[in-house]
């Protein structure tokens, strides 16, 4: 805002698009958001530009209310699913309230616009038996194999996400002490503990494998990511989704899983056995304890099955 409390006429003359771009860049030095989240407002956002530009909107004081409005509606109509609409809704309320702090624009336009309330989606889950036939899955006998159940176990003893897992270095794992150091959203660190069954596989695949897939010379040992793809490089988010998907498929999940299903599957297994919630939420790295309270709905069912089965009045 200009001292007078008025727009600054040279922000606002600036087209849209510029205007997206310098909310992207204050979301990656101010507030340190990860390349996932940064490509995911980019592509949200670029979505209301077009949307804004086929109306003959290109700047974004000339932006209404209404315009918005009409907006979520073209997202119910193109008929994506609730969760989507709201995480677009939630980078275009940011992109405006920065554009207010900025004196871009002389008022919100999202004051005001609410979203209805949507049931969180249940995460999709393993059933314990579903696991150990995943762990099972790698062959052990070749590198790859054995990179694989290091991985899964991993995955499943930490409840880390994909980004996580793939960026880990080597630094940051602690055999020894049966711990890791993971890097989280905004850069933020927490330290969980491996277990006894993911730290001697780790120490296996360490060993054993990992040596026979990095290049000889200075590149493999200037290479420090701890999980690497059959060339020696860091192991892409991509080929770990192909090659979890093939895995479940091997080990006969009739559904398709993904990272977020071991994840999902670690939080639920935990509060199942006794963990309390401030435990799983500082497992799984949460700031909000809100977000992890989705995983009481699910096991749930866990403790209505036991109340059934040992009340005496159920």
């Amino acid at each position: 805002m200009t001292r007078d409390g008025t727009v600054d006429p040279e922000a606002r003359a600036r087209p849209l698009d510029g205007q997206l771009d310098e909310y992207l860049l204050h979301l990656t030095v101010e507030r340190g958001l990860q390349a996932n989240t940064l490509e995911a407002y980019g592509h949200d956002l670029k979505t209301l530009s077009t949307f804004l530009r086929e109306r003959g909107v290109d700047d974004a004081a000339s932006v209404t209310p209404m315009h918005l409005l009409a907006f979520l509606s073209s997202l119910a109509r193109a008929g994506l699913g609730a969760r989507t609409q709201a995480r677009r809704w939630i980078a275009v309320r940011g992109l405006f309230r920065f554009l207010r702090e900025e004196a871009v624009v002389a008022a919100d336009p999202t004051a005001g616009i609410r979203l209805p309330r949507f049931a969180p989606k249940l995460p999709e889950l393993l059933a314990h038996e579903e696991v150990t036939a995943l762990l099972a899955a790698p062959d052990l006998k070749t590198p790859l194999g054995l990179r694989d159940r290091a991985l899964l176990e991993f995955m499943y003893a930490t409840g880390c996400r994909v980004s996580e897992v793939l960026d880990l270095k080597l630094p940051r794992l602690h055999l020894d002490q049966g711990v890791v150091m993971l890097e989280g959203k905004g850069g933020k660190h927490r330290l969980v503990p491996l277990g006894e069954c993911a730290a001697l596989v780790l120490g296996l695949y360490l060993e054993r494998a990992r040596p026979q897939l990095l290049p000889e010379g200075a590149a493999g040992s200037k290479q420090d990511h701890v999980f690497v793809n059959r060339f020696g490089r860091r192991l892409s988010r991509q080929g770990w989704y192909q090659k979890l998907r093939d895995l479940g498929v091997r080990a006969g999940i009739a559904r398709s899983i993904s990272p977020h299903t071991l994840r999902h599957s670690f939080a639920t297994h935990l509060l199942e056995g006794g963990a309390d919630l401030r435990t799983v939420q500082a497992l799984l790295g949460h700031a909000d304890i809100a977000t992890t309270q989705i995983y009481t709905h699910v096991s749930g069912k866990h403790l209505r099955a036991a109340h059934r089965k040992h009340h005496p009045r159920a």
